[in-house]
């Protein structure tokens, strides 16, 4: 498995095994975070920051936005140049669908939907398309409760979410 310099995955233990799709969608090189806002406070700005601070290609997604943080930001998955490995999803439920499908679209096989304790980005609809377009999907948890150094809030949210049946 190719994992950059600046990438350490959480070392496995029991009660914190690393799921080989987390595995996976973490040596991807560029992915597209959908769902960063202008409100820098949004859980997907805080997701495209870190997967920039990992040394992640990084690419926001926003169809109301044309910068944000700073950078580009694309109004939809198929805007992006070149491919992209993944797609991190951190919109409202109903978006996520669309989202899946342009996934499908431009050969993108891995997405990650985020939720966190409430309902977060996941819907029925959107795992249910992933699996008929034969994509890998992540549906639930977040990539920073399996990014060395976890911080105690995803150290926190992993017990929690495991313990609810809600990460991968």
């Amino acid at each position: 498995m190719y994992l950059r310099p600046s990438l350490k995955l959480m070392p496995q233990r029991a009660q914190m095994r690393i799921p080989d799709s987390v595995a996976d969608f973490l040596t991807c090189k560029r992915i597209a975070v959908a769902g960063v806002s202008r409100n820098p406070n949004h859980v997907g700005n805080g997701i495209f920051r870190r997967f920039r601070e990992l040394g992640y290609e990084v690419f926001p997604v926003n169809p109301h936005a044309a910068e944000v943080e700073g950078v580009a930001a694309f109004s939809d998955v198929q805007s992006i140049p070149g491919k992209v490995d993944g797609l991190m999803i951190a919109t409202r439920p109903d978006v996520a669908v669309d989202l899946v499908r342009q996934c499908a679209k431009c050969g993108i096989q891995r997405v990650w939907i985020h939720r966190g304790l409430g309902t977060g980005s996941v819907s029925e609809a959107s795992v249910r398309e992933a699996k008929t377009l034969g994509l890998t999907c992540i549906a639930g948890g977040c990539p920073f409760m399996y990014c060395e150094p976890v911080d105690v809030f995803h150290r926190y949210m992993h017990k929690c979410l495991h313990f609810l049946h809600r990460v991968p």
